[in-house]
């Protein structure tokens, strides 16, 4: 058997080298195509690196299965592939990578698999490190070459690959910017040092440069976004405020394309400028969101050891397409498919996976959760709620079988927890109302402009997070905008047509009527009168229809995730 398992060992891990050089290939188109302001290929590369996993992964299981036959289900031959693959990736940078990607095989590969503490790298620990402060890694600057200087040489150090629009404008921004927020409160020492990440982070029309200071006794973090504009190369803003900066690698944002040798190096940075962020969050926002969900099940897994609450029903208004639940001391909420919709609901269990696919796939824009779906998800039966077992009895009972003390869901999404929008305007007051119900209609609209409809707007399909960001997370129903009929109701001319129980006009199934949002988007009377003043547009067909034409045209409607008054220039485009 030892023969066997060498060759299969080595199969995992040419598969994983292949992905690995395929990512970066991807990963490296990304500065091209911002040096030629090619948005339309920026955004099909993106998707294609999103599927890279997948299909080679789908390819090598086909490949294995044929190769291990009877013995896929062995455990013997498996434990001599992992003992053999593991000195294979010993000593790679990557390591943390290999691990995951081994364990996608196995699950795959096995028949029924689910987490297993001796097959599986389930609780290795290769995702930290210190940061090594290495020419490789880091651009340095000390204080001793003066703020004009370090500026300066910040700007010459990173190639856009096109000439600044107005590079003289864009030092003097960068300069007042740290005398106004940082040099009026700190004075820089022999210690002051500036070191800024040599991999630049591209996401949708921006490139961005992640860096720190270290002053005061500590390292203060900043991002600068460029933007690269009809006129050029342009510095579009300095962000400090740790608020955006965290927003920048939001849950709800797309992954960014970032060359990162060493990904936990990379990370380990990160995580000093952000440091409120999970480490299977950052890994998420640099690709590798695969490896991030192993990180996810690892902090899933510690806390489910740790705690003692039971699982329970989450809060809100139960959906008619997705049971949900959660763990009230752990942040995440879990989704199942249930087995039968209620009406109107009439799709079918897999077209709702193609919507969460086509999520996935998408650009978020900071207005959708992202997911990680699983198969074979174990949680211990004492630890579920009497009436969480029963709903999941009642709702999802073909994705539940039972083994030993354990409960066993074969497909599942897990999603940050969110305050339900509805709940949160039931409470809030009138202030705190106005306010998120502006962010509501402003999240419908960005969704317009990144081609997503969302379908069924009503609150109950929202959530705020813990900055009061308005997200949407109820993926069911919803369209590409560019697939969607944004048009007038008909004025009724005749005493039938005015009394008529029914509709006297034809509707098509894609047909929208943007007045009838009026009646449904906000219940409280306080808030409404407000609402449809703010958000005049939600209500024009003729605006939704402006918004297609641009999509239509190939435009990529850039969403910045910042507030335009923190920009140099607000009026200039990209």
């Amino acid at each position: 058997m030892p023969h066997r398992a060498i060759p299969l060992a080595e199969k995992i891990f040419q598969g994983f080298e292949s992905y690995i050089r395929s990512f970066n290939t991807y990963t490296e188109l990304a500065p091209l195509y911002f040096k030629e302001r090619n948005w339309a290929a920026t955004q099909l590369n993106h998707k294609q690196r999103l599927r890279l996993y997948k299909d080679l992964l789908f390819q090598l299981v086909e490949e294995f299965r044929k190769m291990l036959g009877d013995d896929a289900d062995k455990r013997e031959i498996w434990t001599l592939i992992r003992q053999h693959y593991q000195e294979l990736i010993a000593e790679r940078p990557d390591i943390e990578l290999a691990e995951t990607f081994f364990n996608s095989v196995i699950r795959k590969a096995f028949p029924g698999m689910s987490s297993d503490e001796e097959l599986m790298y389930l609780m290795e620990g290769h995702s930290s490190c210190e940061i090594f402060s290495t020419a490789e890694l880091l651009n340095s600057y000390p204080s001793s070459m003066g703020l004009d200087s370090i500026i300066r040489k910040i700007l010459d150090d990173y190639d856009f690959g096109a000439p600044f629009m107005n590079k003289e404008a864009d030092i003097q921004f960068l300069i007042q910017s740290v005398k106004e927020v940082i040099l009026t409160r700190y004075n820089p020492g022999p210690e002051t040092t500036t070191q800024i990440l040599k991999s630049v982070f591209y996401r949708n029309k921006a490139a961005y440069l992640i860096g720190r200071t270290y002053l005061g006794h500590k390292w203060m973090p900043f991002i600068i976004p460029i933007l690269h504009g009809p006129k050029g190369v342009f510095v579009d803003t300095l962000i400090f405020d740790p608020n955006i900066m965290s927003s920048l690698f939001s849950f709800t944002r797309s992954y960014f394309m970032v060359r990162a040798e060493i990904p936990s190096q990379v990370v380990a940075f990160l995580s000093s400028v952000i440091p409120h962020k999970k480490t299977h969050e950052l890994y998420n926002a640099i690709g590798f969101n695969k490896h991030g969900k192993t990180l996810f099940y690892r902090d899933f897994l510690l806390h489910l050891a740790q705690s003692k609450d039971q699982f329970v029903i989450a809060p809100g208004i139960k959906g008619m397409v997705m049971t949900v639940f959660t763990l009230p001391s752990f942040n995440v909420v879990f989704k199942l498919i249930k087995d039968h919709f209620e009406p109107p609901k009439n799709m079918t269990r897999q077209e709702v996976r193609e919507k969460y696919k086509l999520v996935s796939l998408h650009d978020r824009v900071g207005r959708m959760a992202d997911t990680h779906e699983f198969e074979h998800f174990k949680i211990p039966l004492d630890r579920l709620s009497p009436e969480l077992l029963q709903e999941l009895k009642n709702t999802t009972n073909s994705l539940l079988k039972k083994d030993g003390k354990h409960l066993i869901i074969k497909h599942l999404y897990t999603e940050r927890r969110m305050t339900p929008l509805n709940i949160y305007l039931e409470n809030c007051s009138t202030e705190e109302g106005n306010q998120v119900a502006e962010d509501y209609g402003r999240a419908i609209l960005q969704l317009a402009q990144a081609n997503i409809f969302p379908g069924d707007m009503m609150t109950k399909n929202f959530g705020l997070t813990r900055q009061k960001r308005v997200i949407f997370y109820d993926y069911d129903e919803i369209e590409f905008l560019t697939d969607m009929n944004f048009r007038a109701k008909p004025k009724a001319e005749t005493y039938a047509q005015i009394y008529a129980s029914e509709p006297w006009y034809d509707i098509a199934k894609n047909d929208v009527f943007p007045e009838d949002f009026r009646r449904w988007m906000i219940g409280r009377s306080d808030l409404k009168e407000h609402f449809l003043s703010y958000h005049q547009n939600l209500f024009d067909p003729e605006h939704w229809k402006k918004i297609q034409q641009r999509i239509l045209k190939g435009e990529l409607i850039h969403a910045f995730p910042y507030p335009d008054e923190i920009r140099f220039r607000p009026e200039e485009k990209v």
